[in-house]
C-alpha cells in the first residue's frame, strides 16, 4: 500500500514541475495550467495523507474510496472536454469572422488601386489574354 502512495506522490510531483516547466517556457496558458496544477497538487495531498480519500469517501456516503477517486477523474475529464469543446466552437466562429473580414478588405483595396500597379489583384486576368506573339 505504501507503494501505491509512494507512486502516486512522484506522479503528482512530476506532474507539477511538468506544468511548472511548460508554463515558464511560455508553452502553456495559465488558464489550462491552473486545472492540472490543482490535479497534482490533489493527487500529492492524496498521496501523503492516504486517510484523507477515506475520510472524503465516508463524509460523501461512497462505500468504496477508489470509487470516489475514479468517479473525479472521469468528473475532471469530462469537464476538460467539453472545455476544450467550447473552445474550440470559438475559434472556429473567431477565423471565420477574420477569414470574412480579410475578403472584404481585399475587395476594398482591388476597389482602390489602379490596374497598372503590380503585385495587385486587379492586374491579374488583365491585359492581351495571356498569349504572347
Amino acid at each position: 500500500m505504501i507503494r501505491t502512495h509512494v507512486i502516486a506522490g512522484v506522479c503528482g510531483v512530476l506532474v507539477l514541475a511538468v506544468m511548472v516547466e511548460l508554463l515558464r517556457r511560455r508553452q502553456l496558458r495559465e488558464k489550462y495550467a491552473i486545472l492540472w496544477l490543482g490535479v497534482s497538487i490533489v493527487v500529492i495531498a492524496l498521496a501523503a495523507f492516504p486517510g484523507l480519500l477515506d475520510w472524503s469517501a465516508h463524509r460523501l456516503g461512497i462505500y468504496s474510496p477508489p470509487n470516489l477517486l475514479l468517479f473525479a477523474a472521469v468528473l475532471v475529464l469530462l469537464l476538460v472536454a467539453v472545455h476544450l469543446s467550447w473552445e474550440a466552437s470559438r475559434l472556429e466562429e473567431e477565423t471565420r469572422t477574420l477569414a470574412e473580414e480579410i475578403g472584404l478588405l481585399r475587395m476594398q483595396v482591388d476597389a482602390l488601386t489602379p490596374d497598372r500597379v503590380p503585385g495587385t489583384h486587379a492586374e491579374i486576368g488583365a491585359g492581351d489574354s495571356g498569349t504572347t506573339t
